[in-house]
Order: C-alpha cells, then sequence, then structure tokens
C-alpha cells in the first residue's frame, strides 16, 4: 500500500483533507497517511501534543469530520492510516488536560498519578514543574485569581483545603512545585519527551493506562474508520514489545509502522509491525547520488573553514555532544537512572551513567535483545575513561528499562539536534536515520542493501520527506550536487564569506548549502532556519543563552542574499549551476523511492519540487489545486518540461504510483541492472520483476564527458513501455535514447 501523508491541523482540518481526495486517487496513492488526530493543546499545528485521549480534536474537525473523511476515503478506494503517540501528553496548558489538572490537584491520590511516569520521592512528594523566570523573587508573581494559582498566563489549580494565604504559602502547600525553568536540567522529576517539559511522558506499560489511552483508537479501528496505524516514537516506552503486542491484539490484522531509526547494520526487534516508517531508506537513496569523489575536497574545506577539531571527526564529534546534553538538558534522565540503580546520588555513578550512554551506538536496545550493543558501549566507556572502568563494570549488568528509555533520548538530541548542525561538510548527509560519516554509496552497495531490505523488510515505508527530516527532499537533491563541484562550491563560500562572514566558518558552510539547496525562498523562511540551525548548533549561539550579537550578524548575512548585489548574484549564480543536476537528483531519488522495496509514502506536496527546510518550514501549505491542475494537464498527454512548476516531478510521481497500485506482479522481486560502455556507472537501476526503474546519477561528470555515449542496456526479448513517454523499447537499447527526454525512466512489461 502507497501512502500520501496529510499534516491535519487548525488550518488545514479532516474537511479540508477530504476535498483533496479526488486528487489523491487520482495521483495513485492507495491510502491517506493523517498526523495525529486526538485533541491537542489549543493551538497546536502538529497534533503530538495530546491533552485528551477521547476524542477527536475539534479544531482538526472532530469525530464528525473523521468519520465524513473516512467515507469518502473509502468510496474512492483508499485506506486510511493514522499516526498515534503513546509515549506522552502535553501539559503546556494545565487546565486543558483534565488527567494533568486532577495531578496537580491532588497529587498522588489523584488517579492519574500513576498515570504519568512521575519519581514522587525526588520532588519530596511534589510534581516539579519547571514555569518560573531565573530572578531571585519569581515568585512575587504569583497570585491567586478565581480560585487559582496564576503566574503571568499560567494557570494551577488549588488542593482543597489549602486555604487563603498568600500566593506564596498557598503554592508552599500544593502537590506540585514551580521552580526556575533552569533547574529542570538537573531536577526535573518526571520523564519528558526529549528535553521538552511541556511534554509528560506517560506510563503506557501499565495496561489501565493502555486502555484508557486507546480507547478511542479500538473506536476508529474496531469501526472500520481507520486501516492501520503509525506509531510515534515506541523508543521512548518503557518495555516497546509488550506496548506492540498489546496494539497488535487491538488493531487486529490491520498495518502497523513503527518510527524507529535504524543505525547501520542493525537490526530490528521481531515486532509485531509491518516495518519502520522508513528514514533507513532515505539514506540509502540519497547517497547513491552523491560522488564520492566530492568527499576529499569537502572534508578539505570542512577543516578549513572551522577550527574546532572535534567537529571533523564523526565518532568524536557525536560522543561529545552526546555527553554535553548528558550532563546538561538530559542531566535529570540521567540521575534518575543513578536512582534506579539504588546507588543514592554518586557524582561518579552518574558520570558512568553518562558516558555509557554518550558511547552507545543505536537510539536504544530492548533487552535481552541488543545486548552487544550494551556491551560496545561498555568497552568504549571503560577505554575513554579508565577512571570509571571499575564503576562501569559494576553498574552494567543492572542497568535495565529505564537507561534505555534514556540512551534514545540522548541521542536524538545529541546527534539530530546538536552534532547535524556541526558536521557540515555536505548538509544534505545529516539526515534523520542517516550516518553523515558515509558520504557516498557505489551502486553495488545501493543494491546489497536493497536486496537485503526485500528480504527482512518488505513491507516497511519508504519516504524521501516527513514532518521530521531536516530539509526536504529536493533541497537535499540539490545540495547533493555540490559534491560534483566541490571546487565551485568553495570559490563560492569564500566570496561569501569575504562580504559577509559571521564568525563560525561551520555554521557558515551550513547556512550557505542550505540557502542554495532551498533557492529560491522567501527572507522570512531563510531567518527562521537560520536562526534555528545556529542555536541548535550551540557554538555561537544557544536557546538558552543567545547572543544577540552573533544572531543580528547572521541575519544580515541572509539579508544579504536578498540586499547586496554581489552576494545575491553568487547566490543566484550557483542556484542556476545546480539547477539541472539538482532536479536530476531529485527525480532519480523520487523514481527509486517509490519503486524500491517497501511501501511508499508522498508526504504533502511532495509530488512537486520540495525544497522545504527543517520545522516548521516543512508544515506550510500545500499548493493542492496547482499540483491538482498539472496532474489534469499530463493525463491530457502532456509531456513536461523540467522547469520551476515541477510539473516532471508529478508525472514521475503519478505514473509510479500508478503503476505500483494497477500491476503489483510487476514489483514481487528485486534485481539489479546494469548497463555496459564508457559511462555505465552513471545509472542505477533495479527490475523489481517486469518493472524497471533507471535513473541517472552523477550527472555533472555525465555532462562534461558528453553525455551517454556508447552506453546501452539490455532488456532482453520483452516488450518495454516507458511510462513516462510511451516509449517501446526491446533488446539492448542505448541509454541516450532511454534518457532522451528525462533523466528517468520507468519501464514496464507490456501485456
Amino acid at each position: 500500500m502507497s501512502t500520501y501523508r496529510l499534516q491535519i491541523s487548525p488550518d488545514f482540518t479532516l474537511r479540508d483533507a477530504t476535498q483533496v481526495l479526488d486528487y489523491i486517487q487520482r495521483l495513485g496513492a492507495e491510502g491517506v497517511y493523517l498526523s495525529p488526530l486526538l485533541e491537542a493543546e489549543p493551538g497546536s499545528m502538529h497534533g503530538y501534543d495530546v491533552v485528551d485521549h477521547s476524542r477527536v480534536d475539534s479544531s482538526r474537525g472532530g469525530p464528525e469530520a473523521l468519520s465524513e473523511f473516512s467515507d469518502a476515503a473509502h468510496a474512492r478506494g483508499l485506506k486510511v492510516l493514522v499516526d498515534i503517540v503513546p509515549n506522552h501528553m502535553g501539559v503546556a496548558t494545565p487546565a486543558v488536560n483534565a488527567w494533568w489538572w486532577d495531578l496537580l490537584t491532588l497529587g498522588r491520590d489523584s488517579r492519574y498519578a500513576s498515570y504519568f511516569d512521575i519519581d514522587w520521592e525526588f520532588g519530596n512528594g511534589r510534581l516539579r514543574l519547571p514555569v518560573l523566570g531565573d530572578g531571585p523573587d519569581e515568585e512575587d508573581a504569583l497570585r491567586v485569581e478565581d480560585g487559582e494559582l496564576r503566574y503571568y498566563d499560567h494557570r494551577f489549580p488549588i488542593a482543597p483545603g489549602t486555604g487563603d494565604g498568600s500566593p506564596r504559602e498557598v503554592h508552599a502547600r500544593q502537590n506540585y512545585e514551580l521552580m526556575s525553568w533552569r533547574r529542570a536540567d538537573a531536577e526535573m522529576n518526571y520523564r519528558r519527551f526529549f528535553a521538552v517539559t511541556t511534554l509528560a511522558g506517560l506510563r503506557v506499560e501499565d495496561q489501565q493506562v493502555f486502555d484508557d489511552t486507546h480507547r478511542e483508537i479500538g473506536r476508529w479501528l474496531h469501526e472500520g474508520l481507520v486501516d492501520g496505524l503509525r506509531v510515534d516514537h515506541p523508543d521512548g516506552l518503557r518495555d516497546p514489545g509488550q506496548y506492540l503486542e498489546r496494539l497488535r491484539a487491538l488493531a487486529g490484522d490491520k498495518p502497523i509502522w513503527v518510527e524507529k531509526i535504524i543505525e547501520g547494520d542493525e537490526r530490528m526487534p521481531d515486532w509485531p509491525v509491518q516495518g519502520t516508517t522508513g528514514y533507513d531508506a532515505l539514506a540509502v537513496i540519497d547517497r547513491v547520488f552523491v560522488d564520492p569523489a566530492g568527499e576529499g575536497p569537502l572534508t578539505a574545506l570542512a577543516g578549513e573553514f572551522d577550527d574546532r577539531e572535534e567537529n571533523q571527526d564523526w565518532i568524536e564529534l557525536v560522543h561529545r555532544r552526546k555527553r554535553a546534553v548528558a550532563d546538561s538538558i538530559l542531566r535529570s534522565e540521567v540521575l534518575r537512572v543513578v536512582r534506579e540503580l539504588g546507588e543514592g546520588f554518586d557524582e561518579e555513578v552518574a558520570d558512568a551513567v553518562a558516558e555509557l550512554a554518550a558511547w552507545f551506538p543505536v537510539y536504544r536496545s530492548y533487552l535481552p535483545f541488543g545486548a552487544e550493543y550494551l556491551e560496545e558501549a561498555r568497552l568504549a566507556a571503560a577505554e575513554s575513561r579508565p577512571d570509571l572502568a571499575p564503576i562501569i563494570a559494576r553498574i552494567t549488568d543492572r542497568l535495565g528499562d529505564r537507561f534505555e528509555q534514556t540512551t534514545g533520548a540522548i541521542m536524538a538530541k545529541g546527534v539530530e539536534d546538536n552534532a547535524f548542525y556541526r558536521f557540515t561538510r555536505l548538509v544534505s548527509l545529516t539526515e534523520v536515520g542517516g550516518d553523515p560519516s558515509e558520504f557516498a554509496l557505489s551502486p553495488e552497495e545501493f543494491h546489497r542493501r536493497q536486496a537485503d531490505r526485500q528480504r527482512r523488510l518488505p513491507d516497511s515505508m519508504t519516504v524521501l520527506s516527513t514532518h521530521d527530516t531536516k530539509r526536504g527532499e529536493d533541497t537535499r537533491a540539490r545540495i547533493s550536487a555540490l559534491a560534483e563541484l566541490p571546487g565551485r562550491f568553495e570559490r563560492f563560500l569564500r566570496t561569501v564569506r569575504e562580504h559577509v562572514g559571521i564568525g563560525d566558518g561551520s555554521l557558515e558552510s551550513l547556512l550557505w548549502q542550505s540557502v542554495i539547496g532551498a533557492w529560491p525562498a522567501s527572507r522570512e523562511r531563510l531567518q527562521a532556519y537560520a536562526l534555528k540551525a545556529a542555536r541548535e548548533a550551540g557554538a555561537s549561539t544557544a536557546w538558552t543563552d543567545p547572543d544577540e550579537a552573533f544572531e543580528q550578524r547572521m541575519a544580515a548575512a541572509i539579508d544579504a542574499a536578498f540586499d547586496d548585489e554581489r552576494v545575491r548574484a553568487e547566490v543566484e549564480a550557483l542556484s542556476a549551476v545546480i539547477d539541472g543536476p539538482g532536479a536530476s537528483n531529485g527525480l532519480g531519488a523520487k523514481l527509486l523511492q517509490l519503486t524500491s522495496p517497501g511501501r511508499p509514502d508522498v508526504y504533502q506536496g511532495s509530488e512537486r519540487w520540495e525544497r522545504s527546510l527543517v520545522d516548521p518550514d516543512n508544515r506550510r501549505p500545500v499548493e493542492f489545486d496547482a499540483a491538482a491542475a498539472l496532474l489534469a494537464h499530463i493525463d491530457e498527454g502532456w509531456q513536461p518540461e523540467i522547469d520551476s512548476s515541477g510539473a516532471a516531478k508529478v508525472l514521475v510521481t503519478s505514473r509510479a504510483l500508478r503503476l505500483l497500485r494497477d500491476r503489483p506482479e510487476l514489483f514481487t522481486g528485486y534485481r539489479p541492472v546494469y548497463a555496459e560502455g564508457s559511462r555505465a556507472g552513471h545509472l542505477i537501476g533495479f527490475d523489481r520483476g517486469g518493472a524497471i526503474a533507471l535513473a541517472t546519477r552523477l550527472p555533472v561528470g555525465l555532462s562534461a564527458t558528453g553525455g551517454w555515449a556508447d552506453t546501452t542496456i539490455d532488456l532482453g526479448e520483452a516488450s518495454m513501455r516507458d511510462e513516462f513517454t510511451g516509449a517501446e523499447y526491446t533488446g539492448r537499447v542505448p541509454l541516450s535514447a532511454v534518457f532522451e527526454r528525462y533523466p528517468v525512466a520507468l519501464l514496464a512489461v507490456t501485456r
């Protein structure tokens, strides 16, 4: 089943989504994949901050709109898949979360005290809420109003019988303690989603909690409103395997996919699911379009521009950045592991736990599955810190579920949200699920991994863009073209730095690659991205301690791309150079994603050029009417040029999805396809069992050597038709003919 992902929000409700179902059906998708639908924080644009598990969010359309959407989708033969969030709840606005409000009111006597993952003893019987500013007299801003404790716009309940004293006295008698937000790093006593204090972890391992958080989801499944589920962040759960067994019992034979990040040769546990949500596929597809010859020059350039030596060694960088978050924003989680070891507070034990987590090679283990990763971390930690070796040896075998939950958070915050913004030699490689130290893949290695995927995970999703990717697929495709043009990029970077240097060479390289990849883009989008990227990197400025002067220089550099004639000319010139190669890479990656082993998902709008940057930029409104008009024109026989409209990508996407839907028997196997001739290395192709996908790789080098020349492909005796152009082929065919109009081809055996 192929799917089309829609982000449902107050600005694009289920009723709005119903209006685009005809288009999605015509595009060729077999299902619609929706972002979370349960009641979320007021104004939430993403829905991952659920506040009520009992109903569909009214601002997203409510239960009636879900029923109408489901009926309309099913009437068109489309399945409905929904994203669910079992790990946490939104608690930013306590008054709208009845469970959290009751918990704050009654404390440990609340029915919901055991629903949330709270260390009551560490808080001396009170729940710690890091909402106060860091001034010495913040409690002076507390007030009692309408039977509630107020702090600016924050509202909190007052427990029964606590009297009518001063706000300070009332606060002192509550079941919660309002504390400085800066104390959250080390003194939190409830589990969060990563380091987000407004998302409180649930104990879904408790059967009652599971039942109460999944009753409405069960109704969707049992009433046939929903045909499958996508599970957000299972690594945050205490026992993902147990959870997925329960979810499987609830879902019956309906498919389940899990947002699981697989590192390198890691294998997924034997869970009762169809597979992952596809980041592992993204990493492989991207790298086969990267020129390995660019690794040396771009590595040297990164080293010259960044004097932080640690940023040049990926393994060391990951260790240092993971250790940094373990010692700062996630120290509360590390200390909770220490407490559960029964060691009391011991700084050396905390040091050892943090070091083990920093060396953990994957997101988490699921002991006893994955015990080898814990052993790998033990050996690395003991070698790195021999002074801690005795403590590490003493505690390793006693680490359990709490440590497993913590390593995933440390990996995500240390790598995805920090190291990815510091390792900047080619930023298209710093993507969720990818290892940026792996610069490129040969066709042979690509085929090996795809064949392995066909054997082990034939029903896993494949994606190129999601709501969590750091850059949209075509932004990355354009940046990857720079690996073929390292000298040209070096000249560009030196020239721009001369005009608008900001004093952080690593960040400058990241920003200018991203600008070129997303160009043309608005000033507002690029400014927002630059600020987020700089603060995530945390080198020259940071979220907690922003450097205003640096951020002003950075903003001026982005402005220069629009206002300074010299800088704008450089940006537009390099953008023009990579327009063609970037489009070729983008079309090729899209074709491979849609036709390789797995279940392809098309993120909303990515059937056209998807040049977004990190969220929330990738949740911008989609121009569905424009896309539908292009598709209608193509269906009339138009073969569009490769231009800024993205029509050529609509052609590729729709024809691949339709062939997959209408002739699934052509997609049952996997066989590499190789060319013969002097340019054979520029082809990446495979035969899925009657459908052959062919794409151009390294287009700059191909063009520089005069094109395909004598290179051919042998199709055997079968008669094949190109789904994009209608041309028919058989036998040995020159690739110059196959790629005469487009740098991609999808050949299907004629009936």
